[in-house]
């Protein structure tokens, strides 16, 4: 028997996949929970027409999302921090401080846990972080490290 699911089974598939399924598990298990309706020529339209547009989305999220990594890459911003003898820093520099940084300065807003700095900030200098900004695409800024 062929159904469509509704959302995501273990082990049978994904929500919007159209598979074949024993009569009973179709009928005694996937249909009467609403994990997955029958797989007729009416529901087959409008699930190819979901997947469609399902598609589209995400692709107009990835060409956004290629659009943002590009001027992400021109910013270059600076954090000024305490800084101790031998030019150690006070505390470290985290994805935080360069989230908020680029929200004051840029008004851009870029959840903390998708920024990951290359290496330790441990002193004063030039760092790069690396923004995930989807799940393929991600851009590189750099970061100054100066004495407050």
């Amino acid at each position: 028997m062929k159904v469509i699911l509704q959302q995501d089974v273990k082990k049978v598939g994904k929500k919007g996949d159209i598979v074949e399924v024993s009569e009973g598990y179709g009928r005694n298990f996937l249909m009467p929970k609403k994990y997955a309706i029958e797989a007729n020529a009416a529901n087959l339209n409008v699930a190819t027409a979901q997947r469609n547009s399902a598609d589209r989305k995400k692709q107009q999220q990835k060409d956004e999302a290629v659009l943002m990594a590009a001027q992400l890459s021109k910013i270059e911003i600076s954090i000024s921090v305490k800084v101790g003898e031998n030019g150690k820093l006070f505390g470290s520099v985290t994805g935080k401080d360069v989230a908020e940084t680029l929200q004051k300065e840029y008004k851009i807003e870029i959840d903390k846990r998708k920024i990951e700095i290359q290496g330790e900030i441990k002193g004063l200098g030039n760092y790069d972080a690396v923004i995930k900004i989807h799940p393929e695409i991600t851009s590189t800024i750099k970061v100054h490290i100066i004495a407050a």
